[in-house]
């Protein structure tokens, strides 16, 4: 249950911890929107553009599939850090590892966006697998859109593990919350888990086994 949301059960402390998770989670998945718009050499303002559809694209979708008020529209300080970062973007200018950095931060953006996305869809109601739905669509619709502006292959179409360590963080928030472990240590956890399959995939190149491809023979 993130600040925010309906009046929580929850301690100050866990509060203000989802909540600095969530925000996080919108920062870097706004850098790597900008990061895309960079690197089709796009002026700030396009920049600022791709920054927010990426860092707000897939929470904007969930509060409107659960019936929450849309967070960012209620809240402008989500806005404004998709602004601040497509400036840190520009002023840092041509780096060669910028588009390595992309990935890493795309990493953390979806393990903390699952999580949060979870959480917040549990904080409404909704049933445990609808949450689960829920963190996986968080995390991931704002890159869909992001690489659909950029002209990118869509994180659905990768072999690499992308969605599904989305899936697995949001799994992990909503069973150790069922099994009575707390909001902030569970959230912790869950966000270790979907990055550490996330990064496995970026360094050691981890995939689902795909569709086995059909016999030739009769």
């Amino acid at each position: 249950m993130i600040a925010g949301l309906t009046p929580p059960d929850l301690p100050v402390t866990d509060v203000a911890l989802l909540a600095a998770l969530d925000y996080a989670g919108v920062a870097v998945f706004a850098a790597t929107g900008a990061l895309a718009a960079a690197r089709d050499r796009h002026d700030l303002v396009t920049m600022s553009f791709f920054a927010a559809i990426t860092g707000v694209g897939g929470g904007t979708l969930r509060d409107i599939l659960i019936g929450a008020p849309v967070f960012w529209v209620v809240d402008w300080r989500y806005i404004a850090m998709c602004i601040v970062a497509s400036v840190v973007v520009w002023l840092l200018g041509p780096r060669p590892w910028r588009f390595r950095l992309l990935l890493w931060l795309d990493a953390f953006g979806l393990a903390a966006y699952g999580v949060i996305g979870a959480a917040k869809a549990e904080a409404w109601g909704a049933a445990p697998l609808i949450c689960i739905v829920m963190g996986a669509l968080t995390a991931c619709f704002g890159g869909i859109v992001r690489d659909l502006l950029a002209g990118q292959p869509s994180v659905l179409l990768r072999r690499e593990i992308v969605v599904s360590a989305a899936l697995a963080g949001a799994t992990a928030y909503v069973v150790l919350t069922a099994v009575g472990v707390a909001d902030w240590p569970a959230a912790a956890l869950a966000t270790l888990v979907a990055f550490g399959l996330r990064a496995g995939a970026l360094k050691w190149g981890w995939s689902l086994p795909s569709f086995p491809e059909a016999s030739l023979k009769p």
